[in-house]
């Protein structure tokens, strides 16, 4: 079964209705991408180089699935927005977050790629267990494999770019 927490834990400090709770709800921290644009561009060709012989509608499916892990709200909205674009339905979006009780609704390979995208996010037990690699690598070839891996890569260090600086749906 899969989890992901829906509540962000708030101390007294960060309640809503709080000054630091108000703070949190009100915007961005700082535009990274303005005042570190040398690392917003190597981000940009990395993210064109991972998602290279990959299907676009996958793309978006690890994308989405990685940033609701990381409760990215600013990477979630983007690429739930991509993802209707390439033709991705709102039935399977809807349910990505528990991708594996609506396995129906997703090819074994998608299946394998979530399953891999939540391990490397998590990095639970400070590895990617065996039998999801293994999983993956059974639907992937090699080099579709390394690329998958770039990609999942690559949406975890955007989230944490979003998260951390606050990033708002919608924002550019």
């Amino acid at each position: 079964m899969t989890t992901t927490p829906t509540a962000q834990t708030t101390t007294p400090a960060t309640a809503p209705g709080t000054a630091e709770g108000a703070a949190h709800r009100h915007g961005p921290r700082l535009h990274w991408a303005k005042l570190a644009p040398d690392v917003y561009k190597a981000m940009i060709a990395l993210d064109v180089a991972a998602k290279q012989g990959l299907d676009p509608t996958l793309v978006e499916l690890v994308k989405i699935r990685a940033s609701q892990l990381n409760h990215c709200a600013f990477c979630i909205d983007m690429h739930i927005k991509d993802a209707r674009k390439a033709g991705e339905t709102e039935q399977r979006v809807y349910l990505l977050n528990a991708w594996e009780e609506a396995a129906g609704h997703y090819t074994d390979k998608e299946q394998a790629a979530l399953a891999l995208t939540e391990a490397i996010t998590l990095l639970t037990d400070g590895f990617v267990p065996d039998a999801v690699y293994d999983r993956a690598a059974g639907h992937f070839g090699d080099t579709e494999l390394a690329q998958l891996i770039a990609l999942i890569t690559t949406i975890n260090a955007w989230n944490r770019f979003g998260v951390a600086t606050r990033m708002a749906p919608g924002q550019a």
